[in-house]
């Protein structure tokens, strides 16, 4: 039979009924599939193991942070599997390094380099159904790591890869895939369809449904990925290979409200210097939204850089040293910043498409900070007071959301 991954998010187990409800989608599943479950931690159980380290320590070392977080999914696999064998259904619990999830040293934001998942193969070939904790793996050193904010769906995916997996499906307290965030901007629609290219830019511009690095294995490995709800048997969004053969067109908003913006004033011209602050950046583990530079005078420039808000002590403390190092005279910083990005293949050099968005902020008296595009979006950074008038007045002038019934009657009053 086929395999099929079964991903739980951490809504899809915080009570004990849900948990039964979870082990009864696994038991419908397994009449015409082999099973693999990834599960992550409950409810806010990560979010109350972070709180514990705080009444220690402002400032664990990162080793030791793995290794208390690791514990919330070990709470769930046990759980589960316990579910399981209720439901008269074999299961075996594994860590993510029991089964051989292989990962590099970084600790918190670990990267797999290999799955060897013998242990698994063995567990389906004795008609039982794997339960592994999604968000973790072991070090080439044989340390425990985690790989960082949606690992679980990365555990999944690339646990989809290793077993050729026919499907892996993401259950979530949210019905699929939208145009937006629905519970922020009500009316948006629910996508049924989407290409893993468009999911991917989704993922990498803040969307929050599957994490950017599931998204990348999936389309690596074409593995159709199905976003559910859990709390409902609705049909979801399939993620998937598509052959585009109408025009480009919005598919989707997505933004995000939590970025910094740091300017490096009056660097002295020296070639070295950008990839050398750059470099000291990604390498202190900063994720750079944008960079750009503009010159202040034949002999000195101003560099820019944008990064998850998150990120800003982080980023002031390597910033600093090159303060130090560079001479530079003084940095300028706002957290007053966002970005939108509209998604769909072929947009970005769609001129129409370009000329529709510029007119749109241009008549809301909306300045755009930064302006990035590529093939599969348009990417727009902004002050936050902005935000939420640009969205919407983009959904509804690419009809990515459901009209209100006066609008709908405004709309049919001008035809006539």
């Amino acid at each position: 039979m086929p395999i099929v991954i079964m991903k739980f998010g951490g809504t899809s187990l915080a009570t004990p009924d849900l948990i039964l409800k979870a082990a009864k989608k696994v038991l419908c599943m397994t009449r015409k599939n082999e099973i693999v479950v990834v599960v992550s931690a409950r409810g806010q159980t990560t979010n109350k193991l972070f709180s514990m380290s705080r009444e220690i320590t402002l400032k664990p070392k990162a080793r030791e942070m793995d290794m208390l977080l690791t514990a919330g999914e070990r709470i769930s696999v046990a759980l589960l599997s316990m579910a399981l064998g209720k439901l008269k259904l074999e299961a075996v619990s594994y860590t993510g390094s029991q089964v051989g999830i292989i990962t590099d040293n970084k600790h918190t934001d670990a990267r797999i380099l290999e799955i060897k998942g013998d242990r698994i193969k063995k567990a389906l070939a004795e008609h039982k159904i794997p339960v592994v904790c999604g968000f973790q793996g072991v070090s080439v050193e044989k340390e425990i790591t985690t790989l960082g904010r949606g690992g679980s769906d990365t555990t999944a995916l690339a646990l989809g890869a290793a077993l050729n997996a026919k499907k892996c499906i993401i259950y979530t307290d949210v019905d699929g895939v939208f145009t937006e965030d629905p519970n922020r901007f009500p009316g948006a629609k629910k996508i049924s369809k989407i290409s893993y290219e468009e999911m991917l830019e989704l993922s990498n511009h803040g969307a929050q449904v599957l994490h950017p690095r599931a998204s990348s294995i999936a389309a690596r490995f074409n593995i159709p990925v199905e976003i559910r709800n859990s709390f409902n048997n609705k049909t979801g969004t399939l993620i998937t290979n598509m052959e585009e053969t109408q025009r480009p067109r919005p598919k989707a908003i997505t933004h995000s409200d939590d970025l910094y913006l740091i300017t490096l004033v009056q660097i002295p011209k020296r070639n070295q210097y950008l990839s050398q602050i750059v470099t000291e950046l990604t390498k202190g583990g900063v994720h750079l939204k944008f960079f750009s530079h503009g010159v202040s005078d034949v002999r000195k420039f101003d560099l820019s850089f944008i990064t998850p808000l998150d990120e800003k002590d982080k980023v002031k403390s390597i910033i600093n040293e090159m303060i130090k190092k560079f001479g530079i005279d003084h940095i300028r910083e706002s957290s007053d910043i966002c970005s939108l990005s509209v998604i769909g293949k072929g947009i970005g050099s769609a001129n129409k498409i370009l000329s529709d968005i510029f007119n749109i902020l241009s008549k809301l008296k909306i300045h755009i900070e930064v302006i990035t595009t590529s093939e599969l979006s348009v990417n727009i950074f902004l002050k936050k007071r902005y935000l939420n008038k640009a969205i919407k007045t983009l959904l509804d002038k690419f009809r990515l959301r459901k009209m209100s019934q006066s609008a709908r009657k405004f709309r049919r009053d001008r035809r006539k």
